[in-house]
């Protein structure tokens, strides 16, 4: 497999874009906005700079990286030359169903379209095309240059030729990929989100602050980043429509949204991305940010 089309622009799509063609791959980015596909060209070079300055790759490399990505607005002339197709759209389950409904009926005969989704079932998104068995999950973890981890997820229907393919694709960016099966969360966010959710519930019962909450994750728990900061980066809505999944999925009170986290999406408080969740960026990401909840 070297053309590989990534549907969606955004932090994720661009980042996948970023890795596939730093490792050799074409790559058609897909979106529907061409100011979107303008932020992300800028996205991916100011991060391929950077990566020069560390000297992980030299100028000359990472400008064949960058003429190796073709930007398109155009669905059909995205997928013309696709051996591999990646969704990184939005984690709403029936515009993912839309997505591939489309790419069924659109990309080449044999080639694999996989999901980038954290949540949603592969099976279901799988049996909305005719090609369930060359349908897969991909799922990158953020910020995609840097971690090391792909979740590969099984649907039901998913071939062995397809698994195989994917998980050597994955290793030839420089990436572990693990496989698991297809449930709810798959296993990194059915781990990671109710751990989350119970930060909230012991913000929200008053058993500490979030600076406290999170300074306790890190300095007892080694954790890089404590759960409420990361969720500000996940994003707040992300989160909770991934709890929504297990909590529908699973069936168990457990996986119940906090309520706290429904009145802070209901509020537009997102996290990074709209300046304020249980921090408040208003300073922006270089400086650290401070607690807005107590």
């Amino acid at each position: 497999m070297k053309n590989v089309t990534v549907l969606g622009a955004g932090t994720m799509g661009n980042g996948i874009a970023h890795v596939l063609a730093s490792h050799g791959f074409n790559v058609s980015l897909f979106d529907i906005a061409q100011p979107a596909l303008d932020k992300a060209m800028g996205t991916i070079q100011k991060n391929l700079d950077r990566q020069v300055s560390k000297e992980m790759y030299t100028a000359e490399e990472a400008q064949a990286a960058l003429g190796r990505i073709q930007c398109f607005i155009d669905i059909d002339a995205a997928l013309r030359q696709a051996d591999l197709v990646i969704e990184a759209a939005t984690e709403r389950e029936e515009l993912k169903l839309q997505i591939f409904r489309d790419l069924d009926s659109k990309a080449p005969a044999g080639c694999i379209l996989a999901s980038n989704t954290s949540s949603i079932s592969i099976g279901k998104i799988a049996a909305v095309t005719q090609r369930p068995e060359l349908v897969i999950g991909m799922h990158f973890m953020n910020p995609v240059p840097v971690m090391k981890l792909v979740e590969i997820i099984r649907g039901y229907k998913t071939s062995n030729a397809t698994t195989d393919a994917v998980i050597e694709l994955s290793k030839a960016l420089g990436k572990t990929p693990i496989a698991c099966h297809d449930y709810p969360g798959f296993v990194a966010n059915r781990i990671l989100m109710p751990m989350i959710n119970e930060a909230i519930e012991t913000l929200q019962t008053g058993v500490a602050g979030v600076a406290e909450i999170d300074g306790i994750m890190k300095l007892g728990m080694a954790h890089p980043m404590g759960p409420l900061q990361l969720a500000d980066f996940i994003g707040l809505d992300v989160c909770l429509s991934i709890l929504r999944v297990l909590h529908q999925g699973l069936g168990q009170p457990k996986y119940a949204p906090n309520p706290l986290l429904v009145n802070l999406v209901t509020a537009g408080d997102l996290g990074v991305k709209s300046g304020r969740g249980f921090y408040d960026y208003s300073g922006g990401l270089k400086d650290a940010p401070v607690a807005y909840l107590r």
